[in-house]
């Protein structure tokens, strides 16, 4: 699928930009933008779909986005209201000189390791959730302050999960991904038929050989390892809305539960049925 780049403005007489409870629930918004972004969420549960990372928050989330990397909305398909608040800024938004001060050192640690996503739990995502939930009654100034707060928390925390997720952010990239629409357009409508790579190649007007190579240079996936990814994020969506690991296969576009396992767990580290039953929570 494509993501969609995504047009900030900061809020008048700030440097960044606060959002609250969008209620974009029935809304599929995936999208990227060159912003960082902190995201707090509060819900029974919910997804957390940021690049290639999929899993499910239970009460409440906690995420740093950093730019360009492509992210679903948290609240998508949540049937209940889920308190939000999203804070979005550029990366110099502090001015460009202000992280080479030797006090936030550990907060320019902290966006940098956020240029791969973090997310983070226990006593730290719920006392950062609080201080975030108090900005949108403070004035610019004392924002400002408070969000320096947070920052400094989460620099300071253990209770953090690297994503390990990658922007698309270069020029380069996006202009390929411009020239692969048609291609990943294919993919997001016939993954769930049988797709040759030979007919791929003949649609392209190439040779299946010259087919490889470009589609190689241009994501750095074989066109099979690609297409694996994608049905691999596909069945844990399934996974997650309580199918079984046989539907999740064949709805994926697997046509072999054998292979589908193989697959699952070479790029997931864990078969179907135990991140089923990391993940699911049972509706009361």
């Amino acid at each position: 699928m494509k993501a969609q780049r995504e047009s900030i403005s900061t809020d008048e007489n700030s440097s960044f930009r606060i959002l609250l409870t969008p209620n974009l629930n029935e809304l599929f918004y995936w999208h990227f933008h060159p912003e960082y972004e902190i995201v707090y969420v509060e819900a029974a549960h919910g997804f957390r779909h940021i690049g290639d990372h999929i899993s499910k928050w239970e009460g409440s989330d906690l995420a740093l986005i950093g730019p360009n990397i492509p992210h679903l909305n948290f609240d998508y398909g949540v049937k209940a209201t889920v308190d939000t608040v999203v804070v979005q800024m550029k990366e110099n938004f502090l001015g460009k000189d202000f992280f080479s001060l030797p006090e936030v050192a550990s907060i320019k640690n902290l966006f940098e390791k956020a240029k791969n996503g973090l997310a983070f739990y226990g006593d730290t995502k719920r006392l950062a959730g609080e201080k975030l939930k108090n900005l949108p009654s403070l004035t610019h100034f004392d924002q400002l302050i408070l969000l320096l707060q947070v920052f400094h928390l989460l620099a300071a925390s253990n209770e953090t999960e690297l994503l390990k997720v990658q922007p698309i952010a270069s020029a380069s990239i996006l202009k390929e991904q411009q020239r692969l629409q048609k291609l990943y357009h294919f993919i997001e409508t016939n993954y769930q038929k049988n797709i040759d790579v030979n007919g791929i190649a003949e649609m392209c007007h190439l040779t299946t050989a010259a087919f490889c190579r470009y589609f190689k240079k241009a994501t750095h996936y074989t066109f099979t390892d690609f297409l694996n990814h994608y049905r691999i994020n596909q069945s844990k969506k399934l996974l997650l809305q309580d199918k079984t690991v046989t539907e999740a296969c064949y709805e994926s576009g697997f046509g072999n539960i054998s292979y589908f396992n193989k697959t699952f767990k070479k790029l997931s580290g864990e078969n179907p049925s135990a991140f089923k039953k990391k993940h699911f929570i049972n509706e009361i």
